[in-house]
């Protein structure tokens, strides 16, 4: 319950409870924000850690004296990123046969025209997936995995994938350093983040409307 409600803080107070981390840690809230970033992006079944919030409120406070170092959030964060997508790759990539074994009732739970599926619109748009998946939650954490499931090239996947990383984190940390001295920013800072989630998810909203209400 501790951990849930740390969760639930962190995604509704971000920079309070990220105030607290420094207060109570010291540099060690850079580590605390590495292991965030590549939970997010390295395990899929963690696709709810905040992302986008935490990069734009960790950029604010570099902005505000609060003793972070906008360079030094900019490159471990964007190593964690990186490094974790990569390993949800690799666990896409090494589980997606063993998913063909697994059965309940008798029946597969995974079907292989389901993995032929996923490796065929990889082909297809894998690149541009990789790059777009970075800025919209929970997308970019299924993304890398099932990448891997769709047995996409990794010489092709790691260069985009980095690209996707760098400009995640980059783009996101300097908005939030940019403008965290702006008055009106830090005055409505929790409507700003919420409304950075409801764009980052409005791709993903329309298209789901799309497929449920539009022609087959």
């Amino acid at each position: 319950m501790d951990f849930i409600y740390f969760l639930f803080e962190l995604l509704t107070n971000t920079k309070e409870v990220l105030l607290q981390l420094f207060r109570d840690y010291g540099v060690y809230v850079y580590a605390i924000m590495f292991l965030i970033i590549f939970v997010e992006t390295g395990l899929v079944l963690m696709p709810f850690l905040p992302g986008d919030s935490l990069l734009f409120t960790a950029g604010l406070m570099c902005a505000q004296d609060s003793g972070l170092n906008i360079y030094i959030l900019i490159i471990l964060l964007s190593i964690a990123a990186i490094a974790g997508d990569n390993v949800n790759y690799f666990i896409g990539r090494y589980s997606s046969e063993k998913m063909l074994a697994v059965k309940f009732r008798g029946k597969p739970v995974v079907k292989q025209e389901w993995l032929d599926e996923v490796q065929n619109y990889f082909e297809k748009y894998g690149v541009k997936t990789i790059i777009i998946a970075r800025f919209m939650p929970i997308v970019r954490t299924i993304t890398p995995f099932a990448s891997g499931i769709g047995k996409m090239k990794y010489n092709v996947f790691l260069p985009y994938d980095i690209f996707g990383g760098l400009l995640w984190v980059v783009s996101i940390s300097l908005a939030g350093y940019f403008l965290g001295l702006v008055p009106f920013v830090e005055n409505n800072l929790e409507k700003i983040i919420l409304g950075i989630v409801l764009v980052s998810v409005m791709p993903m909203l329309v298209k789901i409307i799309q497929v449920r209400f539009g022609k087959k």
